[in-house]
């Protein structure tokens, strides 16, 4: 930074967007190092990553656990189903400890599945920021949409898993 460029703050989505990718350091799952934070007021109230239940192996100690879903276009793919998504954590930390998500805003590295497009909705989460889009994102994009919830995409592609 030199006198002729002065410090520009970053914008509150760009800076939850920089925690979130801190957070998804914490990932034990190498096929999708995700995480997402949930904000209102501009204050962080809660966060999670892809992660085993607890008291559950992780990934990164004994593998991923493979299951093939056939979608009615019969196309397959294949997902780690030993770890459960950074949005399902997030809303179990918040249940855990009392924190209402109503209203908030989400800030995800991945737009939400289906499965936490429907938690979301039902917990009152307003907004939703996502930097990537999810290869099997389109009926949960369809459903925040549907029932007015805002969804922002950073990025408009669908990001690639490093090992699949």
């Amino acid at each position: 930074m030199t006198e002729e460029t002065p410090y520009v703050r970053p914008s509150w989505d760009d800076y939850f967007l920089e925690v979130m990718h801190a957070l998804a350091k914490r990932a034990t799952c190498s096929r999708g190092r995700t995480a997402c934070v949930i904000v209102k007021d501009h204050q962080i109230i809660a966060s999670g990553y892809v992660g085993s239940p607890p008291g559950l192996p992780h990934c990164d100690e004994a593998g991923h656990m493979i299951k093939k879903m056939t979608h009615e276009d019969g196309t397959v793919t294949e997902h780690c189903v030993r770890t459960i998504h950074a949005e399902q954590n997030a809303i179990c930390q918040a249940a855990k400890r009392g924190v209402s998500i109503d209203g908030a805003t989400i800030y995800c590295k991945l737009a939400p599945c289906r499965v936490c497009a429907m938690l979301l909705i039902t917990a009152g989460i307003k907004r939703v920021v996502a930097e990537y889009r999810y290869k099997i994102g389109g009926e949960g994009e369809e459903m925040l949409k549907t029932a007015g919830v805002e969804v922002v995409y950073i990025n408009d592609e669908v990001l690639k898993y490093e090992d699949k």
